[in-house]
Order: C-alpha cells, then structure tokens, then sequence
C-alpha cells in the first residue's frame, strides 16, 4: 500500500489491480512476463529460465542496439515466447503480470555512442514501464546498477550507501539514468501503489556477451583467443567483481518473486584488480599472450565490490560460480563464435 497526501488529508493508495483472470476460480492461466531488453546478453539467460516454466509466457522487446535475435532462436516459434521489435522510449501496449525491465545498454562502449538516447532509454523508458505497470497491475523489476554509487568512497557498496557520481561526465548518461529511473520505480510506488523491485547489478560475465562489447571480461578473452596483448587501463590496481550469468538471473527471480522492494545488491563479492583478472585469463587462456597497460578512460572507479549481506538475509541469495569456473565455459562460447578452435 501506497500513502498519498493531498490537502493536507493523507489517504492509502492500494496497488492496482491486477488482471481478471489471477483470480479466476475456475480457470488458472499463465503468468505473463514481459522482458524488456530480452535478447541481450542478460536478458536472453533470464528469458531461457522463465520459459523452464511450463506456466510462463513470455513476451520479449527488443530493439536489438546491442541485443541479437540469435540468443532467443531456441525459443522462436514457441507458443508461449512471442518477441517484438521495440524501443522502450515509445510506449508498449501488452497485457502481462510481470515485467523485468532490463532495457539500456550497458557496455562503456555503446552507452557513451548515444549518450542522450541512453538517458531517454533510462528516463522516458522506465516512465512507459512503470505507465504499463500501472494500467494492468503488473509487478515491475528495474535493473539497475552498481555505477549509481559512481567512484565510491565507501567499499564494500551497502545499499544505503548514496553514491559519488559525477553528474556531468561522459558516464553521467548512464549512472544518472539509472539514480533517475529508481527515483521513478519510488515515486510510481509511493503515488499508486505500483509494486516494484530493484535490483542494483554489478559486473556480469559468461556465454552471450558482445565480443567487442569494451567491457574487461569480454576485452581479455577476445584479446587471448585472437593473440593480441591484453590491454589494461592504468594503474591496473582498480578492482570490479565479476559476477556469472546464471548467479544473476537467480538473483533476479528470487527478488521479482520476493517482498523486499530493494534496492539490493546483486553481485559477487570476490573482488580483482585489473592485473589480477589479466593474469588469470592468460593462464587459462595463453599462457604467452603479453599483457600491455594503457592510458584510462575518465571516471573509472578505483574500487567496485558488493556489499550482498541483504540479498542473503532477504532473498538467501549469494553467487556460487567462482571466476576459475565461469570463464571457462565464456572461453568455449567466444571460440565457438570467433571460429578459433582450441589446440
């Protein structure tokens, strides 16, 4: 419930009511989930576990900037999977239960393309969003990110911690997207009653990422596998925790399916200097590859690490892939597509 002062009165505002049809007695349907940004590399792995429910169908937009129609091929054609080409900064008309917002790039590289188009995705897209929750009563989940806390001074990141984020810089497209669009998630809870969800992401890795996508996971591997020298931004000491694909879409479904709104952590707290994770790469990958520093990109975070004490208290969610383990099956998957075959 939702209170909403006017008047000086201050009134309860219940949540919206869902559809019909989930309160049927006679007939019990499907969960409708709507997955905004499906066909990229977060958002196919969430899309492959909701359709392991036989009582899930689920609908895909998608305007495929930095997503592939190539990581949903398995599910085209399904009776229960429909995907649609659309941009989340127009409005979207469907009728579902659930969404999973996850809609805006976000690879350095391709959210600074288009800096004003990545802030419309963060702002007028979760505004439409949070405009569909609202007219079929639909449960939403925002993806954030772990940049709202921007180059933290605090570490590890709780989640009650506010941030030191630059709000004028060539990242500011995205981590001020992102504080604006949970600001949005608040406000809609607040005035309508509007459940919702969100999850603050930290670094991701695995099977489906773009190649070229600038991210340091992808950069290493791609690096290794073509036989060029790892490039590592300076100093190297920065750290970022990696978190695998399947750990996050976990995380992701217990907290949709949960009753903490969040914001929550959703991360893995084993933390790597740049050097560090360069190092490991090239003794799984090529041990003779040369690994080369370079000049930083403005407004790197120093440090970036996870506090997930709540997503294990609430959600008794924490990550269980370890980083040896999931490169690897990220090493076979770059092959695969690279067309480089392991000697």
């Amino acid at each position: 419930m939702a209170t909403n002062s006017s008047n000086g009165m201050t009134t309860t505002k219940p949540p919206p009511m869902p559809s019909p049809l989930r309160n049927s007695k006679f007939f019990q349907s499907n969960m409708r989930i709507l997955v905004t940004g499906g066909a990229g590399f977060i958002g196919s792995h969430l899309v492959d576990k909701l359709m392991q429910n036989e009582k899930n169908e689920v609908i895909v937009a998608d305007n495929y900037f930095t997503g592939s129609k190539d990581n949903l091929k398995k599910w085209i054609g399904h009776p229960r999977f429909e995907l649609i080409r659309h941009d989340v900064t127009e409005p979207l008309l469907v009728e579902v239960d659930q969404i999973y917002h996850l809609a805006c790039p976000a690879s350095p590289i391709f959210y600074k393309y288009n800096p004003v188009k990545t802030i419309k995705t963060n702002v007028i897209g979760t505004l439409n969003m949070l405009g569909l929750a609202k007219r079929v009563g639909a449960r939403i989940l925002l993806t954030s990110t772990s940049e709202v806390y921007g180059d933290p001074l605090v570490h590890p990141q709780p989640e009650s911690y506010w941030g030191n984020v630059n709000p004028i810089g060539v990242r500011s497209c995205y981590d001020e997207g992102k504080r604006v669009a949970e600001t949005l998630m608040f406000d809609y809870h607040r005035q309508h009653g509007i459940e919702i969800r969100i999850a603050r992401i930290f670094n991701t890795y695995g099977p489906r990422m773009n190649i070229d996508d600038g991210r340091v996971v992808s950069n290493f591997i791609a690096q290794a596998l073509r036989g060029e020298a790892l490039t590592v931004q300076k100093p190297g000491t920065q750290t970022r925790s990696f978190c695998y694909v399947s750990d996050m879409v976990e995380g992701l479904m217990r907290l949709m399916e949960g009753d903490q709104t969040g914001p929550i952590n959703i991360g893995n707290p084993g933390e790597f200097t740049m050097v560090e994770l360069a190092e490991t790469v090239k003794e799984l990958i090529k041990p003779d590859v040369e690994i080369k520093m370079v000049e930083n990109t403005p407004d790197d975070p120093k440090q970036r690490k996870p506090d997930i004490s709540k997503a294990k208290e609430v959600l008794g969610w924490e990550p269980k892939v370890k980083l040896r383990e999931g490169l690897p099956l990220m090493e076979e998957d770059f092959r695969l597509r690279l067309g480089v075959s392991k000697k």
